[in-house]
């Protein structure tokens, strides 16, 4: 039996993490961030926050690969996978947001941002109320729409999303197949109609053997509320409005 001495195990092992670490930080972040160039005209002290909306069109997924790829945007329609030309398509099926997703996400943001310092962020619930009372052209985009209620409350500007993927795991925290996958888009628009910012999430959870850090962050396959949670964290540590909580 081969014996380690534990300082060398311990050093064989922060080298596997480093060198994970080092592969995850070239494959790309779970939540990305785009600030508009006109953002520095604005002054932003107050947003109201919209209930979100999901994605109402349902989502193919192959069985043979559970790998969603990232939705690029809220006007995208489908989330597309790749078969190999060589080999015979593996059984489809399609999966829906959950009706419960969006106001879940939406309450994850209230939480968040209600005391958020340097910026008022009025509730979803004063953003309803003031939605009778706007004049909308005959095809309202959500960005128009956003502008129109920030006027309406008289705020700088309107905070928006949408729910592109929520799937629950099947299975429990010690193995699921598939694991929890979330997506959404967040976008800030000014009373003018300007998208000043757009943030984006997304993560399907993988074993550790696909994702080592991932997966040492949590020590189990989490729930789709979890991811959530994760998601809404990391997307208000990239806002650039308020000085944080």
């Amino acid at each position: 039996m081969l014996h380690i001495p534990l300082t060398r195990m311990l050093r064989i092992m922060s080298g596997l993490v480093l060198a994970v670490a080092v592969g995850a930080g070239c494959s790309g972040s779970k939540v990305t961030t785009k600030s508009s160039n006109e953002l520095s005209r604005y002054k932003i002290q107050s947003i109201a926050l919209m209930p979100f909306t999901s994605m109402a069109t349902p989502q193919v997924r192959n069985q043979g690969d559970l790998l969603f790829s990232t939705p690029e945007s809220v006007l995208r329609s489908d989330i597309s996978m790749s078969v190999p030309l060589s080999a015979e398509p593996p059984p489809k099926q399609t999966f829906t947001v959950p009706d419960y997703a969006a106001e879940k996400v939406t309450q994850l943001f209230w939480k968040r941002l209600q005391s958020r310092e340097g910026v008022r962020v009025l509730s979803p619930g004063d953003s309803v109320k003031a939605a009778p009372n706007v004049v909308l052209p005959a095809k309202a985009t959500p960005e128009t729409t956003a502008a129109a209620i920030a006027k309406e409350l008289k705020v700088d500007a309107a905070l928006i999303g949408q729910v592109l993927v929520y799937q629950e795991r099947v299975g429990n925290r010690l193995g699921a197949s598939p694991p929890a996958s979330v997506g959404f888009e967040v976008k800030v628009v000014a009373g003018d109609g300007q998208v000043l910012w757009v943030g984006d999430y997304f993560e399907r959870q993988r074993p550790m053997s696909e994702d080592l850090m991932g997966f040492l962050q949590r020590w189990a396959f989490v729930t789709a509320g979890e991811l959530a949670e994760y998601g809404v964290d990391e997307i208000v540590k990239e806002f650039p409005f308020g000085g944080g909580e």
